[in-house]
């Protein structure tokens, strides 16, 4: 099996004494400078500030005799090969096709010797757990760990992949054409969008065929949590759920969770709360048990069952995290869960009708997710759940909030994954950061950039909605600052909070550390990482191994014989990090 390595360099932080319900506004102003201790009082998860340390490192990222010191001379020459073809627009424009007619014109055998040579070397850490091992070693000897990710894609031509995502994303209802689809148009699937690989340059792509495929992707994932629980004491695995899976429930999900929130935002323009912070859009109780009866939802004593102060406290005041949970209370009053059409004036139900198998389907891929979980916390390996489209992300992001809730009860073994090219990135943050200190779960997240920027924009101008990202790439780059700027805040309020800076952009992670020189945050309490691809930024990784003690090991695992595929992945990821364009960073 061919595996590919993501690393993954070091755990960084170090907590302080900060009360968890500071306000982010207040958080947010505090970047320029210290905030004061005074005053503050211990919470849960956080510890005595502790007496001096020594200062951050300097890290000199442009010290490339130190940055590749650690490969061979005959490494160094591949890298600049391959990392030069990868940069190539009319290479990558075509490389699928170049590589199929390689393999035809050299056969399999000298195709896999040539491909292993150059491009498969230098992205893919090895083809089983024991071919993996030098690398792993070698690099772990350097600072640098790993993270252990599945690096498929199945073989599906273009009308392959669209057949199966129009069957997987529509229900037997709409299929029969005996009811209409209430779900919004960003929810709902498009042939045109069927082959969700296209425009996608840095991410991975499974496509829903049967339940026995997903318990093989679930099994996989599985033998990779084990492989990372084996070769580290605190390693790393990623997962993406919509290989676990049929892609219908996320999507109805996500248009539920959507609209429930697009609710509360109408309900709040009418108190005159519109426009402030997500943490801080309060609505009154009464106001909204009004609002909710005029439209004829439920009855008042229903309604009025709904907001207790057993569920809401007794401030008199609803938050959009309180409203969020009602979801939670009210799933099983079917005949409640309906929002009103602003446009029509009519109520309209948020869930469709589920099969018995729907149904069934949908257990199934909740049960995988709570099986990857438990082996995961067995092992002592924290899982990374990957983020996708917006289309599903939000059911994603739900799934796994309801993942941390369960298993990141004493250090963060659940790690969410934050797309900061999205407008509403920094709500998402905030809003979570906020759960986790009200609940009392640790908090773990993965910030990244993103990685469907063409395609979420072209398919939002077709299909006619509001494009979710970010309009430039400085707004994109402000943004992810501005997401880890506020999370580095919570570490150091929060000894057992964690981050994941996944970022190939220097910038980053200059930021990164200077924030975290400034805060007080140190290497040694392993609460912030650092993660690039493998191959791809060697100049940033093996400096940054440099700081402190090893960090975690991992592999990416593809099915023997499928080099050709795992290679135009893997070249789809170098295309960002090669190219003239850094957006996707």
């Amino acid at each position: 099996m061919a595996l590919r390595c993501i690393v993954s360099v070091l755990r960084f932080g170090t907590p302080r004494v900060a009360p968890l319900s500071t306000a982010p506004v207040a958080r947010e102003q505090s970047a320029a400078g210290e905030q004061s201790a005074a005053g503050r009082e211990a919470t849960p998860g956080c510890r005595a500030a502790e007496g001096a340390r020594p200062p951050l490192p300097v890290v000199d990222f442009g010290n490339t005799q130190e940055a590749y010191r650690s490969r061979r001379s005959w490494e160094l020459a591949r890298s600049l090969l391959v990392l030069r073809l990868c940069a190539s627009p009319a290479l990558l424009a075509h490389h699928e096709q170049l590589l199929h007619l390689t393999r035809r014109l050299l056969g399999q055998r000298l195709f896999d010797k040539l491909m292993k040579m150059t491009f498969y070397g230098q992205f893919v850490a090895g083809e089983d757990q024991e071919s993996i091992r030098p690398l792993i070693q070698h690099n772990r000897a350097f600072g640098v760990g790993s993270i252990l990710d599945y690096g498929v894609e199945e073989d599906l031509s273009p009308q392959e992949a669209e057949h199966k995502e129009m069957e997987s994303c529509t229900s037997a209802v709409e299929r029969e054409g005996s009811g209409t689809s209430k779900r919004e148009k960003q929810y709902q699937a498009h042939r045109a969008f069927g082959d969700r690989r296209d425009g996608v340059i840095s991410a991975r792509t499974y496509f829903y065929a049967n339940e026995a495929k997903c318990d093989s992707h679930m099994e996989t994932f599985l033998r990779c949590i084990e492989a990372s629980g084996r070769a580290s004491d605190d390693g790393f695995s990623a997962i993406k759920l919509t290989a676990l899976g049929r892609p219908q429930f996320l999507l109805q999900f996500s248009d539920v969770l959507t609209k429930w929130r697009r609710f509360f935002h109408q309900m709040a323009a009418e108190q005159g709360k519109a426009g402030l912070a997500a943490t801080d859009m309060k609505l009154e109780v009464a106001v909204l048990q009004e609002s909710v009866a005029k439209m004829g939802i439920a009855s008042r004593t229903e309604i009025e069952s709904w907001f207790t102060a057993e569920t809401l406290g007794v401030s008199g005041t609803l938050d959009l995290l309180d409203w969020s949970s009602l979801i939670d209370s009210r799933t099983e009053l079917s005949k409640h869960l309906v929002v009103p059409n602003m446009q029509t004036g009519q109520l309209e139900p948020l869930l469709s009708q589920f099969t018995e198998e729907e149904e069934l389907q949908m257990t199934r891929m909740l049960q995988r997710m709570d099986i990857l979980a438990k082996k995961a916390t067995e092992v002592g390996v924290r899982l990374m759940v990957d983020a996708e489209q917006t289309y599903f992300q939000p059911a994603i992001s739900r799934l796994t909030l309801e993942m941390q809730r369960k298993f990141n009860i004493e250090k963060p073994l659940i790690f969410n994954t934050y797309q900061c090219y999205l407008k509403d990135a920094y709500d998402n943050v905030t809003l979570d950061v906020e759960l986790a200190r009200r609940e009392g779960w640790c908090f773990g997240a993965k910030l990244v950039r993103g990685a469907y920027m063409a395609q979420e924009r072209a398919r939002a101008a077709e299909i006619g909605y509001e494009d979710p990202i970010n309009p430039t790439y400085e707004a994109t780059h402000a943004m992810y600052h501005r997401c880890l700027n506020y999370v580095l805040e919570e570490l150091k309020h929060n000894a057992k909070a964690k981050v994941m800076v996944a970022s190939h952009n220097e910038d980053t992670v200059r930021f990164t550390l200077r924030r975290m020189e400034e805060l007080g945050l140190h290497p040694a309490d392993r609460q912030v990482y650092f993660g690039q691809l493998l191959g791809m930024c060697d100049q940033i990784s093996f400096p940054l191994g440099e700081l402190s003690l090893p960090g975690e090991q991992g592999w990416g695992k593809s099915r023997t014989g499928t080099h050709c595929f795992c290679l135009c992945v893997q070249v789809r990821r170098a295309f960002p990090c090669t190219s003239m364009y850094p957006m996707a960073l």
